[in-house]
């Protein structure tokens, strides 16, 4: 390791944002049960790629409830890690970087983890008879929905790599003398009471106004809506650690920020439990309900910041090692979870315990899978995002 590397490292550990680290991985770990759940659930997108032959309605309401937030809340926290990775990086070096740690995985995954989702999500559908060396080449058969070619989970490495380019120019002038002056102004106005919703605006026009034609297939060059709604995430965690203000802006609102989310959030349970939202398409009440889901997600992703910030504020050595596995643990957790899951729902067991089964079962074989093979073998991290084991230290 250079000299500029390890002042990099001793600055960049100096000003850590931890309460973010420990969000982030708490929301890999929610990955886990959140597939599970989709197991015992046929959700709104179609089924899992392994589907129960019996269902849960208690899990449909916990994936409604997380598919709220969960997503945004990964942009927003990328976006966060972006603030401090060009603080240290030229524009060429980010893109390098975003190449290795984006992009790279994001071949590797669709390559080689990917498939054996697909391969399993046929079997278990009753769709393919045969193994799956003979499957393989079937994988690059037409695109899904048509075909069996996807990217599953990945979509989430394709689109931040696809926002981290794009948003560049911006963020770079977020960094000049002009930028810092224009958000220093936004800074100190979010300090108003109630400023702190006004965020949510674009946000709630994005869903209301794109949401009803790109429900959520996520596709990237066919997806407008999450696209953008992603994008607009991405830039606003950049500046939440741009100036301290919107921190104490998000502490000063906590509660009313989390009073706010969980009213929404009752009223959308409401409107579920009812069963009186509008078809999708473009009515005026369709355009309504995703207007407030919009509002609603930013509620509980910021009230969600604030209560880290409130709680999760310190380093300690299990913080340190989940940091460093949690970007391994989302690229394995669902290729581990798919197989699982195609045997465990054969067996004549309840959905409670199937649930417990597959949820504890992946988390055990994939970190062992990290901590075995991935933490220890520099082509295995440089695969799958992290940078190679420096053995001098």
């Amino acid at each position: 390791m250079n000299l500029k590397d390890k002042l990099e490292q001793i600055n960049t550990h100096a000003e850590r944002r931890y309460d973010l680290d420990w969000l982030r991985a708490l929301a890999v770990i929610l990955l886990i049960y959140f597939h599970t759940a989709a197991v015992f659930y046929p959700g709104e997108f179609g089924e899992f790629y392994i589907k129960n032959y019996s269902v849960s309605s208690f899990f449909g309401w916990f994936i409604f409830f997380i598919y709220q937030w969960h997503m945004p809340l990964f942009f927003l926290i990328a976006g966060s890690a972006t603030w401090f990775a060009l603080k240290w990086r030229s524009p060429m070096q980010y893109i390098s970087d975003r190449l290795e740690r984006l992009f790279i995985p994001f071949v590797f995954g669709t390559l080689v983890l990917v498939p054996l989702q697909v391969y399993y999500k046929l079997l278990n559908h009753q769709e393919y008879v045969g193994s799956y060396v003979q499957f393989y080449p079937q994988f690059f058969n037409g695109i899904r929905l048509q075909g069996n070619f996807e990217w599953a989970h990945l979509w989430f490495l394709i689109y931040l790599f696809t926002i981290s380019l794009i948003t560049l120019p911006v963020l770079l002038f977020f960094k000049t003398e002009k930028g810092r002056h224009w958000y220093s102004t936004i800074a100190h106005l979010m300090k108003l009471p109630g400023a702190i919703f006004l965020p949510a605006l674009p946000l709630a026009v994005i869903e209301g106004a794109l949401r009803p034609k790109w429900f959520g297939f996520q596709n990237l060059y066919d997806d407008w809506a999450n696209l953008l709604l992603y994008l607009f995430y991405f830039v606003y965690g950049f500046l939440l650690c741009a100036d301290t203000r919107f921190r104490e802006a998000i502490e000063q609102h906590r509660k009313l920020l989390l009073f706010v989310a969980v009213v929404t959030m009752s009223v959308l349970f409401g409107l579920q439990a009812t069963d009186i939202i509008p078809v999708r398409g473009y009515s005026w009440g369709y355009i309504f309900y995703q207007v407030f889901r919009g509002f609603n997600s930013w509620c509980w992703v910021i009230a969600l910041v604030a209560l880290g910030q409130r709680y999760l504020r310190f380093n300690n050595s299990i913080l340190q090692y989940v940091s460093q596995a949690s970007y391994p643990f989302y690229l394995l957790h669902q290729t581990v979870l798919v197989a699982v899951a195609f045997y465990v729902v054969q067996w004549n067991l309840s959905i409670t315990t199937k649930f417990f089964i597959i949820s504890t079962a992946t988390f055990v074989v994939t970190g062992m899978l990290y901590d075995l093979l991935v933490k220890r073998i520099n082509i295995a991290r440089f695969l799958l995002g992290l940078k190679f084991r420096d053995k001098s230290i």
